[in-house]
């Protein structure tokens, strides 16, 4: 009895532990994140899931924030020293809408825009790129991928081993569309692939536009594989295959430039930022974190 008595402190001191550790490794990431006085090109980041939020934690940095890339975009479109803008990709895509914003603020920027792609640049991470001027890519590098998903999981059937009993209160026919609690009808399943197929059908028709493709050529690449880098250039999806070094090469030449120096363009964490943060990951696992169950929420991701 005394040993369960000790399993709420444990938990606890647990718990402060890595509030410490986090708030260590946050305040020495404000302490050594690098500052570029000036320079030529701007590098803006894109790692990580493409979200118009910041949900998972700064310190794994596994969101690439859409918004932060727009306002990258234009502030470095905006600044008379620097010549050209690389997009520094490492991600497996993201919100439909969030790629879809982020791809735009390319379009529309004045200067000429890079995308090197180095470990990933697959499915929304790649419509982002695809609208760049050139695209360069590590030759083993994953790209393309274009599809959409929107997958959930189905606990329908475990609920009915347990005998338990998912009692369905919704105003609206189709507001619990995608519940992990029950079966898709077949209307439910026809109306949301038709949903997916509009998405992909508006992917398809960018890559084709960005990358001066035909269209059913670019259909028949579209069926959610990924490809290597160097698969990628045969395909006409990536203009050259190379490392950073290709890369700064190839922008040297193009903007007829002596030297490259690269400026990271990247939101500057706050002390405010980092502590408002560490509040809502400790609040998460002391509250609801600790009993919430892991379920799959239906989204529609390219």
């Amino acid at each position: 009895m005394e040993g369960i008595r000790k399993w709420p402190w444990i938990i606890m001191l647990l718990l402060l532990l890595s509030f410490i550790s986090y708030a260590v490794a946050g305040l020495f990431s404000l302490v050594s994140e690098s500052t570029y006085e000036s320079g030529n090109i701007a590098v803006i980041p894109v790692n990580g899931i493409i979200l118009f939020n910041d949900d998972a934690s700064y310190f794994t940095e596994s969101v690439a924030n859409a918004k932060d890339i727009v306002n990258a975009i234009k502030q470095a479109d905006g600044n008379e020293e620097i010549k050209a803008i690389l997009l520094d990709i490492n991600s497996p895509g993201g919100s439909a809408v969030a790629s879809m914003e982020a791809t735009n603020a390319v379009k529309h920027a004045n200067k000429t825009v890079y995308a090197f792609i180095h470990e990933q640049g697959t499915s929304g991470a790649y419509w982002l790129a695809s609208a760049a001027h050139t695209i360069i890519a590590n030759e083993l590098a994953l790209t393309g991928s274009i599809g959409v998903i929107s997958s959930y999981l189905d606990f329908s059937g475990l609920l009915q081993d347990y005998n338990v009993t998912y009692q369905r209160l919704v105003a609206g026919k189709y507001k619990d569309i995608g519940t992990p609690y029950r079966k898709l009808s077949p209307e439910e399943e026809a109306m949301l692939q038709k949903r997916l197929d509009v998405i992909h059908d508006r992917f398809i028709s960018a890559v084709a536009e960005n990358r001066h493709l035909p269209k059913e050529k670019v259909k028949e690449l579209a069926t959610g594989m990924f490809y290597l880098g160097s698969e990628a250039k045969d395909m006409g999806l990536v203009d050259i295959v190379g490392d950073i070094d290709t890369v700064s090469e190839i922008i040297k030449h193009d903007m007829k430039l002596d030297e490259v120096h690269y400026v990271e363009y990247k939101r500057k964490r706050s002390l405010l930022d980092v502590v408002q943060k560490l509040s809502t990951t400790f609040g998460f696992w002391l509250g609801r974190g600790i009993s919430t169950p892991v379920i799959s929420t239906l989204h529609m991701s390219a």
